[in-house]
């Protein structure tokens, strides 16, 4: 195969390699722009208010408060919770603080294997379905569609980079020039 042919080939590969990334970019802007939309709508319908500016002085250890929750929360004093930059405050500072003090750390699986060897323990039942409960919460709270977007856009340029190099070697190339070929050596001299 001629190298020509080569580069032509591999750099149309990656230019659709391009359009997919761009797409996939695309929608997965406007699914983060659709997410943040019913993000808000969402969150409205639930009137969950962040506490008061007055409820962060008196922040203690193993209380609804914790001094650890401050520094992420206490700007939203006050004011419904209807955005996504609330709903990862809440979801990382409030429900996991709440989750890590439980007992086995709040985690689902240990909670719900130590459920499973004493089934008739209602304190274990009550546990697991209160970390079943904030751990889906905190899930749904937190959203990643931006970060596959830009990850996608990013790509794409890159790929698109390395089209254009492969497209600009293509056409710098002599059309006679084989892929693979062996090399011919010059014959030696007869003397």
């Amino acid at each position: 195969m001629s190298r020509k042919v080569f580069d032509v080939l591999t750099s149309t590969g990656g230019l659709v390699a391009v359009v997919v990334l761009l797409v996939a970019g695309g929608l997965l802007t406007w699914g983060h722009s659709f997410v943040n939309s019913n993000v808000h709508d969402q969150l409205a319908r639930q009137e969950i208010v962040f506490p008061p500016k007055a409820a962060w002085a008196h922040a203690k250890a193993g209380t609804e408060i914790t001094p650890a929750m401050i520094p992420y929360m206490e700007k939203y004093s006050g004011q419904q919770m209807t955005t996504g930059a609330q709903a990862e405050a809440y979801a990382d500072h409030f429900i996991a603080i709440h989750l890590s003090e439980m007992p086995f750390g709040g985690v689902y699986s240990k909670i719900s294997a130590a459920a499973l060897a004493a089934p008739t323990n209602t304190k274990l039942k009550a546990l697991e379905q209160t970390s079943f409960q904030g751990t889906t919460l905190r899930g749904l709270l937190l959203e990643a569609m931006l970060f596959g977007a830009i990850a996608s856009f990013i790509l794409a340029a890159i790929m698109f980079l390395l089209v254009a190099f492969g497209f600009q070697h293509a056409r710098s190339t002599a059309p006679e020039k084989r892929m693979l070929a062996p090399k011919v050596r010059p014959a030696a001299p007869v003397v």
